[in-house]
């Protein structure tokens, strides 16, 4: 499907890919895996490749605290939330153990190492990782669920 729309006068087309996870109703099992490119090393995807990330603003879970998503409203325009109806599953070097889920607003969001994962909207394909480092608080994750670039995230204390 190719989306056309009006901006500042000029025709601007957008691939808008039906089968992308980021409109795609929650699958039963999200996959969670890697990838590896030459800038940011090997980061975190879904099943179908698309690259995921964290929001350093939403509260990491830790030590029995659930974590807590703070994207909501229009930020979920540009950062949906990776869902599933069941637990999540790894793949390559993602690593199962650290792999949960949170209830917000009714539906499953997935965690890795604690931190909600969010889709890009302007992602359009596999590799894409436009996202990253984005306004400085939106960053690709590691296998070990680190953020990559930037100064690392800390967890407010008292989850607020």
């Amino acid at each position: 499907m190719t989306i056309r729309a009006i901006v500042g006068g000029a025709a601007a087309v957008v691939a808008f890919a039906i089968g992308s996870a980021a409109v795609a109703q929650a699958p039963a099992s999200a996959e969670i895996g890697t990838a590896q490119s030459d800038e940011y090393g090997a980061y975190l995807v879904d099943g179908e490749g698309m690259a995921l990330y964290l929001f350093t603003r939403d509260t990491q879970g830790t030590d029995g605290t659930a974590a807590v998503s703070a994207c909501t409203g229009g930020c979920l325009q540009a950062w949906p939330r990776v869902t599933t109806t069941d637990m999540p599953t790894a793949s390559g070097d993602a690593d199962a153990a650290l792999l949960g889920t949170i209830e917000v607003d009714g539906v499953m969001q997935v965690t890795y190492n604690g931190w909600p994962l969010y889709y890009y909207a302007m992602d359009m394909m596999p590799g894409d990782t436009t996202g990253q480092e984005r306004g400085g608080v939106w960053f690709l994750l590691t296998p070990a669920g680190e953020q990559i670039g930037g100064e690392a995230a800390a967890a407010p204390a008292g989850g607020g």
